[in-house]
């Protein structure tokens, strides 16, 4: 594994606790090895000294010593900058070493942890040197994080610069919200449950949410998120893959093509938005000061490397629609944003309501709908909501609930939301990963929303204090439809 990057904070925060808990569990191959590469000057040893320091305070555990010192001799490390040919050079030769001291085969992942500007670049460059080459059995991979691109334009010559060196299957594009055991649990309890895929559809769901909400503020990626900004970092990848997860229609296997066609033909049924619809269907904040937590927070222009006067969205939510057999008229409605009341991520499926004619001449003036709530973070499980006769001589409803939690069936395991994915890649399982077409769908749904809020002046920011559940507008989107965002406990 040749990480470009490897001194930043995507390596020492995510990918080398995973690697460990990887090789803590026993799934690690032995013939395992990585190699870093940033521009910092140090030495192996040094590399080595830097992540045993690291890894004791993002651990997601103890470390047991034995098998971190295990680990961590198969590390190695090349200082330079990633525009160099000599480096990639000088890279080839220390992969020789490492193939012949692990026997790794010649089987190589390159993992961009980077800027995206530099993606293409050594992508190339890799090309050059003969290094993603895929000859006598040998294979060779590429993971790209997001964001990959910053809208569909750029998101097109990205492909089309990436895939002039590799084959589509060669190239990982990940996203670590479906590394969570929840997201990947929706295919099997939707598809291995006889009970619920019958009444997953227009007839019997009401309308569906999805919030990703988030307690923190930008900390220190002011300078990133002042380009980029809720609707780029979260809509096009995070939010838009929970959506095809939930609506897509059954795969004729779990094959990694047949996954990812189904879940490419619900970004292509999404219904574009006019530019009328854009106003009426999305909502833009920015938190001002406020308190979270207990602990009063400054606003989003207070943040560093944040313009006094910015016009970025920290918030956001909208209302779409799938034009399917399955879900036509079925609203799908999205939020997230930075300094909400708390972290959590959670889906949403609210059924219609029973008639109420059975109970009219009773104590019950109305029924709740029933709901399904599947919790992706911070507590992982799923929760259906439904109604039941309180005690007592008088008909009276109540809502009750069955609670499923992982940690407590299954045991919670270490984890940074990275282990599936790294395995994956080594495996070379694409079903978690985005392919080009889908990636640029996503674009093309959020085009229609930039280029809107692009051409008029945002609303009057700050918005929403942080610590509240964003600005009043995202429950008046729901509340014209005679609906309400769900209460996050």
């Amino acid at each position: 594994m040749v990480v470009f990057g490897a001194d930043g904070d995507l390596t020492k925060r995510k990918l080398v606790p995973s690697l460990y808990n990887l090789a803590k569990s026993g799934v690690l191959p032995k013939e395992f090895a990585f190699v870093g590469l940033a521009i910092t000057e140090m030495d192996d040893e040094r590399f080595r000294e830097k992540l045993s320091q690291d890894i004791q305070e993002f651990t997601t555990a103890p470390v047991d010593q034995e098998v971190w010192d295990r680990l961590v001799e198969r590390f190695y490390y090349v200082p330079g900058d990633f525009k160099d040919p000599r480096v990639y050079r000088q890279l080839y030769a220390v992969l020789e070493k490492v193939d012949k001291h692990h026997d790794t085969g010649g089987n190589y992942v390159h993992y961009l942890a980077c800027a995206p500007q530099f993606f293409a670049e050594i992508i190339r460059q890799l090309g050059a040197a003969g290094l993603t080459v895929e000859e006598h059995g040998r294979w060779r991979r590429v993971v790209i994080e997001k964001p990959f691109g910053h809208d569909l334009a750029s998101a097109r010559a990205l492909n089309h610069e990436i895939r002039e060196i590799l084959k589509e299957s060669q190239i990982y594009r990940i996203d670590h919200y479906l590394g969570k055991e929840t997201v990947q649990n929706i295919l099997v309890f939707r598809f291995a449950n006889g009970i619920f895929e019958p009444i997953w559809n227009r007839r019997y769901i009401d309308h569906v949410q999805i919030t990703v909400a988030e307690s923190i503020g930008v900390e220190h990626r002011g300078g990133y998120y002042e380009g980029a900004g809720a609707l780029r970092d979260m809509v096009p990848n995070h939010l838009l893959q929970l959506v095809s997860f939930i609506a897509m229609e059954p795969p004729n296997s779990f094959d990694a093509d047949a996954v990812r066609d189904e879940k490419a033909k619900v970004l292509r049924g999404i219904q574009p938005m006019h530019s009328l619809e854009v106003l009426r269907n999305t909502v833009s904040g920015q938190y001002a000061e406020g308190t979270v937590g207990g602990k009063s927070v400054p606003a989003y222009r207070s943040e560093p490397r944040v313009a006094p006067d910015s016009g970025t969205e920290t918030f956001l939510a909208l209302k779409l629609f799938i034009d399917s057999w399955r879900w036509a008229d079925v609203p799908f409605y999205l939020r997230t944003g930075k300094r909400l009341p708390k972290r959590a991520t959670e889906i949403v499926i609210q059924f219609k309501r029973a008639p109420l004619m059975l109970f009219r001449k009773t104590h019950v003036e109305r029924l709740a709908p029933n709901l399904l709530v599947i919790r992706i973070q911070p507590d992982e499980g799923i929760n259906l909501c439904f109604g039941a006769k309180i005690p007592g001589p008088s008909v009276r409803v109540g809502t009750v609930e069955m609670d499923f939690q992982y940690a407590k069936y299954f045991g919670s395991a270490p984890s940074t939301g990275y282990e599936t994915l790294l395995h994956d890649c080594m495996a070379g399982d694409l079903t978690l990963f985005q392919r080009a077409d889908t990636v640029e769908l996503g674009w093309s749904v959020v085009a229609p929303i930039q280029e809107v809020w692009k051409a008029l002046p945002p609303p009057s920011f700050p918005n929403y204090a942080a610590g509240t559940w964003g600005p009043k507008e995202a429950d008046e989107l729901l509340e014209r439809d005679g609906r309400r965002w769900a209460r996050i406990d």
